[in-house]
């Protein structure tokens, strides 16, 4: 029975395994450090210890997180030659120097401020700290935009020719990098991840509020938070409808899939909910709107919307997979939205930080960013298939010459190994955020900002969330 394991399956779910539990390492911690970057700012020009302490208890969060990520992450590169070594043999002439960027750019900028960012108090000058928080927040988006620029080849493919043994070479690297797709995933990754920090941040700021613990700085996580909310959070269905012309445009498969639409047609419905079955080649039990999806993917009510049988069936993704996921992604993203609207509406009614049943709300959605992020990879990743190399590279074509028994027991070993580093990894950062954030620094701040005592403390007491 094991010899008969599908070794191809098995080494794209120990692939999507891992990298389901690496991107949202990186997804936190690219909005976080910008996050912290405006904290500091806001206590470099008020001087309000409030300010510093919520900065100080977030790094601690953000070091274990950003730890995390690379830990995942070195995973994932060393699985390139274990389970995928036909593919790094074909296209690693083109994503070999993505991802090297990436390091030699972005990681490194990281990793070197970082430990100013933690130990740098009250051992180098104030801006030399808040530069230093700065460049690892440039350095999070930098690591995006590389990150970013291969996966977006991948799917909309260019800048390159194929050579002898099929091996890929870049004619092009700036066709290469801005291809076809990348603008559009890269601003829809960077707002997702500000999302999905906010969302962190002000669920735990809720959670402060609702138990009236550390509201100085509830009310400095909350605020914050809730412009995030207020004015991010509608920016990225914009972005998302901008993306979704463009996967249209290269990828038309995919959004056949997303809308589980199987003839072509004009004026094609949007169907809400339904199950996609692959073998009747129909969508079941659809609740639709008439004409909707082809005024939302071509601005005409009688837009034509092509169907998946316009492809062999060897040729069509996963499409309940697929259809789902991209509906879980919307709506999170409706949530989102949502709450920034009854923030703008309980802000003009002074009662933002005091209403109970929206602190609830918010707690609620803390995880909303994570649900979203995979729930749109898994649209983009399965939704590429059957390709590795969207038209071009088919993923059945590049596994390693492994057997399916040892890719399950390394599979299973990543599982076990997970639940125990990771388990600890979450575990450490619940303990910080049940600790909340620690001592109220000095009188002058650490920083030896003179600001006065009376106005400090005036500040931090009653004015620190109102100012956000």
């Amino acid at each position: 029975m094991l010899a008969n394991l599908d070794p191809v399956l098995l080494a794209r779910i120990q692939f999507a395994f891992t990298i389901s539990f690496h991107i949202i390492f990186p997804a936190f911690t690219i909005g976080l450090a910008s996050w912290l970057a405006v904290v500091e700012w806001r206590y470099l020009k008020t001087g309000k210890n409030v300010y510093q302490e919520v900065y100080r208890m977030w790094v601690k969060i953000f070091a274990v997180t950003f730890g995390m990520g690379v830990v995942s992450g070195v995973v994932m590169s060393y699985q390139f030659g274990t389970n995928w070594s036909v593919f790094s043999d074909k296209v690693g002439n083109v994503l070999g120097p993505l991802l090297g960027y990436e390091v030699l750019t972005a990681f490194f900028l990281e990793a070197s401020f970082l430990g100013v960012m933690l130990f740098g108090w009250n051992r180098v000058s104030p801006k030399m700290h808040f530069a230093s928080t700065v460049i690892v927040a440039f350095g999070t988006l930098l690591s995006s935009f590389w990150i970013l620029a291969a996966n977006s080849w991948m799917q909309t493919p260019q800048g390159y020719r194929v050579g002898e043994y099929g091996l890929f070479y870049p004619t092009s690297w700036l066709q290469v990098i801005f291809n076809p797709s990348f603008p559009y995933r890269f601003a829809h990754m960077v707002v997702a991840a500000y999302l999905t920090t906010a969302f962190v941040v002000g669920g735990i700021g809720a959670y402060y509020l609702w138990r009236k613990q550390h509201v100085r700085h509830a009310r400095v996580m909350f605020g914050m938070a809730m412009i995030m909310a207020i004015f991010v959070a509608p920016l990225q269905p914009i972005i998302g409808d901008l993306h979704g012309l463009n996967t249209l445009a290269h990828q038309p498969a995919k959004v056949a899939a997303m809308e589980g639409l199987w003839e072509t047609q004009r004026g094609a419905p949007l169907k809400l909910f339904g199950w996609p079955d692959q073998d009747e080649e129909r969508t079941k039990y659809s609740l639709e709107i008439p004409k909707l999806s082809s005024l939302i993917l071509t601005h005409e009510l009688d837009g034509e919307v092509r169907g998946l049988k316009e492809w062999p069936r060897e040729d069509r993704p996963p499409v309940a997979w697929v259809f789902w996921s991209f509906r879980i992604m919307v709506g999170m993203g409706i949530l989102m939205v949502t709450t920034g609207a009854i923030a703008v509406v309980l802000y003009f009614r002074k009662k933002l930080f005091e209403t109970r049943w929206f602190q609830l709300w918010c707690m609620a959605l803390t995880p909303s960013g994570f649900i979203a992020v995979l729930a749109g990879w898994f649209v983009t990743e399965i939704g590429r298939q059957p390709y590795i190399v969207y038209e071009v590279l088919r993923t059945a074509d590049t596994v390693s010459p492994v057997v399916g028994p040892s890719i399950a027991l390394s599979l299973l070993a990543f599982i076990i190994t997970y639940t125990f580093v990771f388990g600890a990894g979450s575990y450490y950062i619940l303990r910080l955020i049940a600790k909340g954030p620690g001592a109220r620094g000095k009188a002058y701040g650490d920083h030896g900002i003179k600001t006065p005592p009376l106005v400090t403390d005036l500040g931090s007491e009653t004015g620190g969330g109102k100012h956000v």
